[in-house]
């Protein structure tokens, strides 16, 4: 029915029914008196008619959508009632000083039922139709939190027309709310006893519904809903409800990142600003994944330019142009393409756009595959930093954050120890800089390219195996935000050369891992392989984030410290600047190693030093 339509019919029933009623009401209360012959009757009828549609109109009354029926509706019906009768009580008075209180009286309360009944009545027959139809298709589904916010996910998704689920019960963890019902469903028991909930009752769904939740009750929470079997899914955390960035009704699938269990980093922004806003930044790697979410994180901060240098053509033009959406004119956006292995054109960039800050995230980062080509971590990862740095360094840049990574921590393989040496070559230079040096380290990145997220939902999507290397496999994870906002927070809070480690908690197993992201993706345990595959070149059972000599206790922000990682000296680094690009194989990977776990390099090594000194 158009709107128009079903506006005219309101407005008819409305009129049939105030016309009437104050004739009904007169009758039961006089019924030997002629009703027809009243001219005050008459009067009041028509007044009733006038005065009903008018404050009807005003109020909203025929702009409502009744299928959605409320308490709120109720209001509106009782005022626009009251109001009509007032004004009867009104004329009533000033034609003969006398009022039909009685008779009043009654048609306010038949005005409410009858008018009330009207659109209550559509709003039953709309549901009643609606679940009939929808009951074999709608998704059985369990609400987490008998409080406002379940409860309001529960009205939303019994009166959408929508809605793919059908709530059929609550978990709550207060006493006082056990059996109890609301909306007709039933609080079916704690949270604890989801798993035979699910069972008992065919729960296909589990909606979690406390935003207050806190990081670890969240998890603890989410750890019972995925292991029963059924899809989860919950609604925004407090902080986003508050700040408007959503609202209950936006329920999402529970991610991975849902169940790490940290608070992520808060930043300070004030510090932040006055180091980006306004300024020119340079991000090299802008178009990976950390960098380009280091991009969007700078962006908030509305610099003045904002320098994108990548090597990869097509992923710096898609960060360019979700930069240039989100800059509007506020922000000069420069999309470069450029290799940091080019020493001259790094050079001459750095001198043309006197960045205030660089963030450099370009770095090849994938274990294995560096092992197979060590020369290219060298050349990217060392002989990389060593131009950017070494350029900030001589143009006076302000501040140089450096990404590295747990595995720069006693590394066995190439990718791990070249990030240690490209720290170590930031650290010399420090020494006598006016350039703020810093390295940032954290452990892995959920979602970034390469990581085993990906990899894990496309073998999940293709029926399994989900391959694992090692079931005692255990990392450190992140989510892609939270890597990008410290590596943004250390540039604030950097003096010269150091490497700035995140309390990334405890770490997750792999295994684990993959079998949460099995449930996630709605299937039981079981029905997935987790098959294990073997250690591959380069890596390691148990990631660090600090050796036993890198140790300190003090906090120099809320999670995150200082690692006092002591860099090899100048002679050291520039002797074997010179003399790595003549090793190769595994000389090279021997002396990567070496260098970056202060083994005194090797014996043959420290003979050359010593003949050149």
């Amino acid at each position: 029915m158009t709107i128009h339509k079903r506006t005219y019919l309101l407005i008819l029933l409305d009129s049939i029914i105030v016309l009437f009623s104050i004739y009904a009401c007169y009758f039961v209360l006089h019924p030997y008196l002629d009703i027809f012959n009243n001219d005050m009757l008459v009067v009041s009828s028509l007044t009733i008619f006038l005065a009903h549609h008018f404050f009807s109109w005003r109020l909203g009354l025929y702009r409502k959508v009744w299928t959605y029926a409320s308490v709120g509706e109720v209001l509106s019906i009782v005022r626009a009632v009251t109001y009509t009768i007032l004004t009867v009580m009104v004329i009533q008075y000033a034609l003969q000083q006398n009022i039909y209180w009685r008779v009043l009286a009654l048609t306010w309360m038949l005005h409410v039922f009858l008018i009330g009944g009207s659109r209550f009545s559509w709003r039953l027959y709309a549901d009643s139709r609606y679940r009939f139809e929808k009951t074999d298709v709608r998704k059985r589904t369990l609400i987490v939190g008998a409080g406002a916010a379940g409860t309001m996910v529960t009205r939303q998704l019994m009166h959408s027309h929508d809605a793919e689920l059908i709530p059929v019960g609550y978990v709550d963890d207060k006493h006082t709310k056990q059996n109890l019902e609301i909306y007709g469903i039933k609080v079916l028991g704690y949270i604890k006893d989801i798993p035979a909930i699910v069972k008992k009752h065919n729960v296909e769904n589990i909606v979690l519904a406390i935003p207050s939740l806190s990081k670890h009750e969240m998890v603890d929470i989410l750890q019972v809903c995925v292991a029963s079997g059924a899809k989860t899914q919950q609604i925004p955390r407090i902080e986003d409800l508050m700040t408007g960035k959503v609202s209950v009704n936006e329920i999402r699938d529970v991610k991975i990142e849902d169940l790490l269990g940290r608070e992520e980093v808060q930043l300070d922004m004030k510090v932040i600003s006055e180091n980006i806003t306004g300024k020119t930044i340079l991000v090299t790697g802008a178009g990976g994944s950390i960098g380009s979410e280091i991009c969007r994180q700078v962006m908030r901060f509305s610099p003045k330019q904002l320098i994108l240098l990548g090597h990869g053509e097509n992923s710096i033009y898609l960060i360019d142009q979700e930069m240039r959406i989100i800059a509007g004119t506020g922000t000069d956006i420069r999309p470069i393409i450029a290799d940091v292995q080019d020493r001259a054109r790094i050079f001459d960039l750095v001198d043309e756009y006197r960045p205030d800050v660089i963030y450099h995230a370009a770095a090849h980062k994938h274990v294995p595959l560096m092992e197979y080509n060590p020369m290219e971590a060298v050349k990217n990862n060392i002989f990389g930093t060593k131009n950017v740095a070494e350029a900030a360094d001589t143009f006076g840049i302000s501040n140089f954050v450096l990404v590295s990574t747990d595995k720069a921590v006693n590394p066995p393989n190439v990718m791990g120890a070249t990030k240690r040496f490209a720290e170590m070559i930031i650290q010399n230079l420090a020494k006598d800089s006016k350039t703020k040096f810093a390295a940032v380290r954290f452990g892995n990145v959920l979602g970034s390219r390469g990581s085993v997220v990906p990899l894990f939902k496309k073998q999940i999507a293709k029926g399994g195996p989900v391959t694992i290397t090692d079931a005692r496999m255990t990392r450190y994870f992140m989510t892609i935000p939270e890597a990008s906002r410290l590596v943004i927070q250390a540039g604030t809070l950097a003096n010269g050369g150091e490497v700035f480690v995140l309390d990334m908690g405890e770490p997750v197993k792999i295994v684990d891992l993959a079998k949460n992201l099995i449930r996630l993706s709605g299937y039981s345990d079981g029905e997935i392989e987790v098959k294990e595959t073997g250690i591959r070149p380069g890596e390691k059972l148990f990631e660090e984030l600090m050796n036993e000599s890198e140790r300190q206790s003090d906090v120099v922000f809320p999670k995150i410290y200082i690692g006092k990682a002591t860099p090899i000296t100048k002679q050291e680094l520039f002797f074997l600047l010179d003399k790595i690009p003549t090793l190769a194989g595994s000389e090279l990977k021997d002396t990567l190693v070496g260098i970056a776990n202060r083994r005194n390099v090797e014996v043959k090594t420290l003979q050359m030093l010593n003949v050149v000194g």
